[in-house]
């Protein structure tokens, strides 16, 4: 199994990373807070890995740190969380405010991620809610600007924030909406500038 990469980054999108290891191209999914910390294509790039091994694919997931992926690990071992659940959990808020969430039992807060019903909610906070204590810190993802927040064309910046919405399970109506909002009201015109913003909103 893989536990750990480190290579050339080739290509980064929101949700998805190609990283060369001796010529070796790995497709690792990622959430946005491991999206944020990346630097550009070409760049160094070292990710903690899970390798999640299903009957018709090895799927390969990435992570800045051994806390964010011992967050995500605990996540899909509650039933009803799969991993696509778990890369749009940590998308959606930072390690640090699931923790907080769960270990208050703020249901709502946790529905609010698309894919979470309130049956799974109740269940990761029954299941998650002394286990998580030892991963209480300062989250990366809550404080990280990302190395790679550079300015972009409008519209292309726009399109691509929109699609890694799309693909966390979010409405396309919802999130087009988020998006103009935070652009309407001078959110800085980067995809991870817009996506905080967005998501922030989406989360409300």
């Amino acid at each position: 199994m893989i536990g750990y990469l480190s290579g050339k980054l080739l290509e980064k999108h929101a949700n998805q990373a190609v990283v060369d290891v001796s010529g070796v191209g790995y497709d690792v999914t990622i959430p946005l807070s491991t999206f944020y910390e990346l630097g550009e294509p070409g760049s160094d790039v070292s990710l903690r890995i899970h390798t999640h091994v299903r009957e018709d694919a090895i799927q390969l997931f990435g992570f800045s740190s051994v806390r964010e992926r011992e967050l995500f690990l605990k996540l899909i071992s509650v039933q009803g969380v799969g991993a696509k659940s778990g890369i749009t959990m940590l998308s959606g808020m930072s390690g640090d405010e699931i923790i907080a969430a769960i270990r208050t039992e703020n249901i709502s807060k946790l529905t609010a991620i698309p894919g979470v019903g309130r049956k799974t909610a109740e269940r990761m906070v029954i299941e998650l809610r002394d286990k998580v204590g030892d991963l209480v810190g300062t989250s990366q993802a809550a404080s990280a600007v990302g190395s790679a927040e550079t300015p972009d064309g409008g519209e292309a910046v726009f399109d691509d924030a929109l699609s890694a919405l799309v693909n966390l399970g979010y409405q396309k109506n919802a999130a087009e909406k988020a998006l103009q909002q935070a652009s309407r009201e001078g959110t800085e015109q980067t995809v991870q500038k817009l996506l905080r913003a967005a998501l922030q909103r989406l989360a409300k």
